[in-house]
């Protein structure tokens, strides 16, 4: 049977992680001998990463990253990946939302042919209105603009094959978003049906402004849509400019100077506030060139522990980076 390796990208995880690693390390026996769990610490404010370490100390399956800050939960799941020698990778947040359990499942599917499995939401439980309305939007315009098809009510939670993510780690992109990469190297992919549940402890660390950073890399990333709105916006205010035009004079006739001018200046002010939105589209394209030709690490990994059979081992690393 294949080996396993599981990839938890970790952000004050620390209440939770006991009992996420109690539930990993049982699913993982009842379906292979051979397993690996890498827990990766994003620049945690708790003590997540000293629990990472007991963890990996009295456990040989365990394998702990800590980075040298926060780079972000795409990073920090990136720099998992990196380090995954299984030949089928189990993604899974450290918040206990997406359950572990469902491992079983994802390999029913997996040996039907599929190199890719992941799990779509039912149900969205403990989570605000406001995150589930602005989930379903986000979704809907991202396959609007996209240019390749990503299923919605998805996460990162999926099982992957080795193949498809050898075929993932050639992708060098800096602004990631890996359920849209994961798509766009193709394979085989099917959904698994669950009910996310509420977190088990602690708080969410995405807040709405990483939440918009999230979409705009998303979009940005995989679409020139967004750049198309211009050649249309364009076309429409040249029909308002011819409008009001018209108002104008007919403004000017009747002796209506005030409305008139009115009318105009509303238009003016909306064609500026529009050319000033279009100008930062396109300075988000312009951004991410800018990111992408500086060609800085993606990552810099600052400790690893990992248990074997001689005693504990630490490994300090300057610089490590895709």
């Amino acid at each position: 049977m294949k080996t396993l390796s599981v990839v938890v990208p970790c952000y004050n995880e620390e209440s939770g992680l006991p009992e996420l690693h109690r539930r990993l390390s049982r699913v993982c026996r009842s379906y292979f001998k051979e397993y690996q769990i890498i827990y990766i610490n994003d620049g945690s404010r708790d003590a997540t990463w000293e629990v990472m370490g007991s963890l990996a100390q009295g456990d040989p399956h365990v394998e702990a990253l800590n980075l040298s800050r926060n780079f972000g939960h795409q990073v920090a799941l990136t720099a998992g990946l990196e380090r995954a020698t299984g030949g089928v990778i189990l993604i899974i947040d450290g918040d206990l939302q997406d359950p572990p359990e469902l491992l079983g499942e994802m390999l029913l599917t997996m040996r039907e042919g599929y190199d890719v499995v992941y799990g779509k939401r039912r149900r969205r439980t403990g989570e605000s209105w406001f995150k589930k309305i602005t989930a379903y939007l986000f979704y809907r315009l991202m396959n609007y603009c996209a240019d390749i098809e990503i299923p919605t009510d998805t996460g990162d939670f999926r099982l992957i094959s080795r193949q498809a993510l050898d075929a993932f780690l050639q992708l060098p992109e800096r602004s990631r978003f890996i359920r849209g990469m994961v798509c766009w190297v193709g394979f085989r992919q099917a959904p698994v049906f669950y009910e996310r549940h509420r977190r088990y402890a602690g708080k969410s660390g995405y807040s709405v402004a990483k939440m918009l950073r999230f979409a705009a890399d998303a979009i940005t990333g995989f679409s020139i849509r967004p750049l198309r709105l211009a050649l249309f916006v364009g076309l429409g205010f040249l029909l308002l400019a011819g409008l009001g035009a018209v108002l104008s004079l007919f403004g000017w006739q009747e002796s209506h100077l005030l409305a008139a001018c009115a009318g105009v200046a509303a238009v003016v002010l909306l064609a500026a506030a529009v050319q000033l939105f279009i100008l930062g589209i396109i300075g988000e394209y312009i951004g991410r060139i800018f990111i992408e030709s500086k060609q800085r690490p993606l990552y810099v990994i600052k400790d690893v522990i990992r248990a074997h059979a001689g005693g504990d081992e630490v490994e300090k690393s300057l610089l490590a980076s895709i």
